[in-house]
């Protein structure tokens, strides 16, 4: 296969260091000591996890964030070393680095505790006017992390990179507690993709169900909502076209990174043409070898297992017009 050595997919935003630990039978109580089989530090956040994920699907991908001045901050730029990702990140002076310690419970989702540090300081000025012009797809990874982000600059920014005849992904990620739809609101009719999970639809839209959600979204401006549910699935919804997906089947190790997973999938797809329902299986299988481990890339599909997979594997799809 012939790569063009262009950037086609601009993902900016989070870049973090994680600690997690193999799961553990229970949470621990106060002054207890669980056993775990292991504890690494593995590379997170939205927009790193993102351009690795598409750099196993042979997407070439310009990457932009902050780290700080810290071994962490090394650890990061030197995961994200690969010939088709290029790297935009600065060192910010005297903040640490993105990191989180993740807690995985067997049976449960994971908890967090996180300190957004370097992300705090990214803004548009860190993106590259030559990847703004040249790139097909635009990522943002992690709002609602980066308060730079939330002004009407970045509103400006993604209508001029449709204007342009880009196509935009937003990506949110919950942090402290706060109006969300006050930040999230104003970018909407400039985002193709809008694609939280139900939870961060539900605290963002006020809305329970996850296809309410999907609707206030599209209704409020964005040409496509796109919630995941976990084990329940997928909903696609815009004016044109309204599905939800099952999920495939797998024997879930952790969940952290999965979600990155999908888009990369998801954008990857885009890219290739395919329709709606073709895109959403390829980023459905992704989003699934993810949580084979408790990394959040290191069992992620290359493109040659994704293809391979998608020749014997198929999503049940359901209309919802």
């Amino acid at each position: 296969m012939t790569i063009s050595s262009k950037h086609r997919c601009l993902s900016v935003g989070i870049l973090f260091a994680d600690v997690g630990c193999v799961p553990v039978s229970h949470f621990p109580s106060p002054g207890e000591l669980v056993p775990t089989e292991g504890v690494d530090l593995l590379l997170g956040g939205c927009a790193s996890n993102v351009a690795l994920n598409l750099a196993r699907l042979n997407v070439t991908t310009g990457l932009c964030g902050c780290v700080g001045q810290d071994a962490f901050g090394d650890f990061v730029t030197h995961a994200l070393e690969h010939p088709l990702i290029d790297q935009n990140i600065r060192q910010v002076p005297g903040k640490s680095t993105g990191s989180t310690m993740v807690i995985n419970v067997q049976g449960q989702d994971r908890r967090f505790i996180s300190t957004t540090g370097a992300n705090f300081d990214f803004g548009i000025k860190d993106i590259p006017q030559a990847w703004f012009d040249e790139s097909e797809i635009l990522y943002i990874g992690g709002f609602l992390m980066m308060p730079l982000l939330e002004s009407d600059e970045m509103k400006d920014f993604l209508k001029a990179y449709q204007a342009r005849g880009g196509k935009t992904i937003l990506d949110v990620v919950l942090f402290g507690s706060r109006p969300y739809w006050d930040a999230v609101k104003p970018l909407l009719p400039y985002v193709n993709y809008f694609t939280p999970n139900n939870d961060e639809g539900k605290a963002i839209s006020g809305q329970d169900d996850p296809l309410d959600q999907a609707k206030f979204f599209v209704d409020a401006g964005a040409e496509v909502s796109i919630i995941t549910c976990g084990e329940k699935g997928v909903i696609y919804y815009s004016e044109k076209e309204k599905f939800r997906s099952d999920v495939f089947p797998v024997d879930f190790v952790g969940g952290t990174g999965s979600g990155d997973a999908f888009i990369g999938g998801f954008i990857a797809g885009l890219l290739d043409g395919e329709l709606p329902e073709q895109v959403i299986q390829r980023a459905s299988a992704q989003g699934m070898s993810c949580v084979r481990d408790t990394s959040a890339t290191k069992s992620v599909f290359t493109r040659k297992e994704s293809d391979e997979f998608l020749a014997t594997h198929k999503l049940n799809i359901t209309s919802l017009s």
